[in-house]
C-alpha cells in the first residue's frame, strides 16, 4: 500500500493542476501494481518564492519531489526499474521532464506504520 507525498514547485496551469492527485495515483498505481484504492497520493504546491537552489536561480523547469512510503522496498535489482517507471509516471501527470522529478524512498514502513489501521510486521 504505497503512500506518495508529492511536492510540486510552482503553480501548474489550471488544466494540469485539476485532477493532478488522481492522475498521479492512477499512473503510479500501475507502477506499484496496486489494487484499486491501494496507492495513496497527497499533492502539495510550493510557491516558486519558497524554493531555491544554491549558486543562483533555479532552471526553467521547476522540480517535483516525490516521497515514497512502502511496507517493503522491492529487491535491489528491481528498485532502479521501479524508480524509472515512477519518475516517468509522475512526469507525465505533472507535464514536466523526467529530469525534474526527484524521488526519495522512506525506510520500509512494515512495523512502523499501520496501513488502514493494521500494523504489518
Amino acid at each position: 500500500m504505497p503512500i506518495l507525498d508529492v511536492e510540486v514547485v510552482g503553480t501548474p496551469l489550471p488544466h494540469v493542476r485539476r485532477g493532478l492527485a488522481q492522475r498521479i495515483a492512477d499512473e503510479t498505481g500501475q507502477v506499484f501494481q496496486s489494487a484499486p484504492q491501494n496507492t495513496w497520493v497527497k499533492v502539495h504546491f510550493v510557491e516558486p518564492e519558497q524554493y531555491a537552489e544554491n549558486g543562483g536561480p533555479p532552471g526553467e523547469m521547476l522540480p517535483v519531489f516525490v516521497n515514497v512510503i512502502q511496507a517493503e522496498h522491492p529487491p535491489a535489482n528491481e528498485l532502479a526499474a521501479q524508480v524509472a517507471l515512477l519518475t516517468a509516471a509522475v512526469a507525465r501527470a505533472c507535464h514536466r521532464s523526467d529530469d525534474c522529478i526527484h524521488v526519495l524512498y522512506d525506510p520500509p514502513a512494515a512495523g512502523r506504520i499501520a496501513f488502514g489501521g493494521r500494523l504489518r510486521l
